[in-house]
């Protein structure tokens, strides 16, 4: 009989966020303030960042993505992120990363947004 323990599954398609860290909420608030010009829903509650990772030094580094990677402002949004996150008292710098896995889905979703947008 084999006592190996099994293979671990794969990481997570989209890693933890740094909830535990104080500047977390300021975080969050920040880019709550940040809207996709086509949907009249925030960028957190659309589900579109996925990771909030902050540092022991403050650094911020944002994994998100977009409805669709055709979207207009592609190539903007990151930097409109950057821009609501790095005012926060204590943040060192910010980084703000587009990815397009997992792609974004309905489902990632608020029940918030999901109702501002008619979905409930």
């Amino acid at each position: 009989m084999n006592n190996s323990t099994p293979p671990l599954e794969g990481t997570p398609l989209i890693a933890p966020s740094s909830t535990d860290h104080p500047l977390y909420e300021q975080v969050v608030e920040a880019c709550r303030s940040v809207y996709d010009p086509e949907i009249p829903v925030n960028i957190y509650e659309l589900g579109l960042i996925y990771t909030i990772d902050i540092d022991a030094e403050n650094a911020v580094d944002i994994k998100m993505s977009l409805t669709a990677p055709g979207c207009p402002v592609a190539g903007e949004m990151p930097g409109w992120v950057a821009d609501a996150i790095e005012p926060l008292a204590g943040v060192k710098q910010v980084n703000v990363e587009l990815v397009w896995e997992p792609p974004w889905g309905m489902d990632m979703m608020s029940d918030e947004a999901r109702l501002e947008l008619g979905f409930m």
